[in-house]
C-alpha cells in the first residue's frame, strides 16, 4: 500500500508582476503618489520636513549611498580589466580608436542639438543678476583646475576634510576623485599589458575582485524598486513643479533635447547601420530604467554591460572595454545636451549675448571635456567647466541647482543609452556583432531569450543573474 503526500502549492506572482521593468514602473507610480501626499501634509520639505518627506528622503539617500560605496572598487577593477581584455580582442587598437571616434561623433550631434534648442526656446532675458542667483560654493571647474585634478595625490585618489559643527564637535568626511581613480586604473591597466605574463596573477586577482563587486552591485540593483520609491517621492515632495517657477521652461527644454537624441538621433544611427530599432530599445531598456531612477551611470554599469553583451550581441571582450570606458567618459546627457542648453539659459538670464566663438567653445568643451563628468550623479562639474570656459557667471550654477535632481534623471538615462549604443555600432561596423543574439526574442524577460539555460536562470527564485548562464556560452562579465 502506498501513500501519497500532497504538497501544498505555493502561490507565485504572475510573470509580468515579477518583471524588473514592471517593478520599476510600479515604484515610479508609488513614489509619485507618496510625493504628492507628502506635499499635502505641510511643512517645508527643506527646512522643516514632515515625517513622510523624511522617510522618503532617507530611503532614497540610503540607496544612493550604497551605490556610491561600490564606486571606487568598481571603477578601478572594471577599467583595469577592460584594458587587460584588449589582449583577447583582434585589432584592439582599431576598436579602441573607433570607440573614441563614435563617442565624439555622438557627443557632437548632441551638443549641436542642445545649442539649437537653447536658441529656439528664448529663455527669459535679463531676469536676474549675478547677485540674485544662489551662490554656488563648489569648485569653479576651469580647465586649469581640471588638468591639475587629474594628477592623483595618493593611490586611491582619496581626500579628507574636517569641519566643526555649531556645537564645536569635529567631523571628518572622506571623499574620492573619480578622475584620479580613472587615471590610476588606466596607467595600471596599460602597465599590466606591457608586463605580459608576469602580470597574469595580478589580473586574475583583479578579475576575481571585479566579479565579487559586480555580484554585490547586482544585489543592490535588485533593490532598485525600493530606492526608486524614495528617490522619486522625495524629488516630487521637494521639487514639485509649483516650486520650479521660471526654471520650468529650462526643464522642458532639457527633456525635449534628451528625447530628440534618444528617440530621433539614436534610431537614425541604428537604422543606418541596418539594425532593428525595436530590438535596441527593448534590449537596453532595463539599464535605462535603472539609470533614470538611480541618476548614476557608474552604479548602472554592471546592468549596462550585461544588456550590451546579452541583448545587443556585443562580444564580451570588447564590451568589457567599451562599456566601462563609456560609463566614465560617454555622457551625451550630462556633457552635451545639458551644458549647451544651460549655458544659453544662463547667458539669457543674466542679459548676456553669446558670440560664435563662445558657441564653438561650448562644442569643444562638450566633445573633449566629457571625462570631467566622471562620477556617480550629476553634471554640475561639466556645467561649471563650460560656464567658466566661455566666461559666463558661475552663479548660474547655483540658479540651476534647484531643478538638478529632476533633469539629472533624464540626463543619466540618455548617458546609459549612448554607452550601450556606441559599442553596438562599432561592433556592427567591424563585423563582430552577434546579430542572432541582437535579434533574439525577449519574451518579456530583461535579457535576450538566447538559450533555455538562460531562461531557467532568469526564472530562478534568487533572480541574481550571476553570469553562469550556459556552460557552453562564455559568461558575461557583469
Amino acid at each position: 500500500m502506498t501513500s501519497t503526500v500532497s504538497t501544498p502549492k505555493v502561490s507565485q506572482l504572475p510573470k509580468w508582476a515579477s518583471s524588473f521593468g514592471v517593478q520599476i514602473i510600479a515604484a515610479l507610480i508609488i513614489g509619485l503618489v507618496l510625493g504628492l501626499i507628502a506635499r499635502q501634509l505641510g511643512g517645508d520639505p527643506k527646512t522643516d520636513p514632515n515625517g513622510l518627506v523624511t522617510t522618503l528622503g532617507t530611503i532614497g539617500s540610503s540607496y544612493i549611498s550604497v551605490l556610491k560605496a561600490a564606486v571606487v572598487p568598481l571603477i578601478f577593477t572594471a577599467v583595469v580589466s577592460s584594458i587587460a581584455n584588449l589582449r583577447e580582442v583582434t585589432n584592439a587598437a582599431r576598436l579602441a580608436w573607433n570607440t573614441l571616434l563614435w563617442f565624439a561623433i555622438t557627443s557632437l550631434i548632441a551638443v549641436t542639438v542642445g545649442i539649437v534648442l537653447g536658441v529656439l526656446f528664448q529663455f527669459q532675458s535679463g531676469a536676474g543678476s549675478v547677485d540674485s542667483a544662489e551662490e554656488y560654493t563648489g569648485k569653479t571647474g576651469d580647465w586649469w583646475a581640471f588638468l591639475i585634478g587629474l594628477f592623483p595625490s595618493n593611490f586611491l585618489g582619496l581626500s579628507a576634510s574636517t569641519k566643526a559643527s555649531d556645537s564645536g564637535a569635529l567631523s571628518t568626511s572622506v571623499s574620492f576623485n573619480v578622475l584620479q581613480i580613472l587615471v590610476i586604473a588606466i596607467v595600471i591597466g596599460i602597465a599590466a599589458l606591457k608586463v605580459g605574463k608576469a602580470a597574469d596573477p595580478f589580473l586574475k586577482l583583479n578579475g576575481s575582485a571585479l566579479a565579487v563587486i559586480q555580484k554585490v552591485l547586482w544585489w543592490i540593483i535588485r533593490l532598485a524598486p525600493i530606492g526608486t520609491v524614495g528617490l522619486i517621492g522625495n524629488a516630487v515632495a521637494t521639487y514639485g513643479w509649483t516650486t520650479i517657477g521660471s526654471l520650468g521652461k529650462f526643464t522642458v527644454a532639457i527633456y525635449v533635447g534628451l528625447a530628440l537624441i534618444m528617440f530621433v538621433v539614436y534610431p537614425v544611427l541604428i537604422k543606418s547601420h541596418g539594425l532593428s530599432i525595436k530590438q535596441y530599445f527593448s534590449g537596453v531598456w532595463p539599464a535605462v530604467q535603472l539609470a533614470f531612477v538611480s541618476r548614476s551611470s557608474i552604479g548602472t554599469l554592471p546592468l549596462t554591460q550585461r544588456v550590451t553583451e546579452r541583448n545587443l550581441g556585443v562580444p564580451r571582450a570588447y564590451a568589457s572595454f567599451a562599456v566601462p570606458l563609456g560609463a566614465t567618459t560617454k555622457m551625451d546627457g550630462c556633457a552635451a545636451i545639458y551644458p549647451a542648453i544651460a549655458a544659453v539659459f544662463v547667458a539669457q538670464f543674466f542679459g548676456m549675448e553669446l558670440n560664435l566663438s563662445q558657441y564653438l567653445l561650448i562644442v569643444l568643451v562638450s566633445v573633449l571635456g566629457s571625462a570631467a563628468t566622471a562620477g556617480t550623479t550629476g553634471g554640475v562639474v561639466m556645467l561649471t567647466l563650460t560656464l567658466s570656459t566661455i566666461g559666463l557667471p558661475l552663479a548660474g550654477v547655483g540658479l540651476l541647482l534647484a531643478v538638478d535632481p529632476i533633469v539629472d534623471m533624464g540626463r543619466t538615462a540618455l548617458n546609459v543609452a549612448g554607452q550601450a549604443l556606441v559599442p553596438t555600432i562599432v561592433s556592427k561596423r567591424q563585423g563582430i556583432l552577434d546579430e542572432d543574439l541582437y535579434n533574439a526574442p525577449r519574451n518579456g524577460n530583461p535579457f535576450a531569450d538566447d538559450s533555455a539555460d538562460l531562461l531557467a536562470e532568469l526564472n530562478a527564485s534568487d533572480g541574481e543573474g550571476d553570469g553562469a548562464i550556459d556552460p557552453k556560452r562564455e559568461p558575461a562579465n557583469a
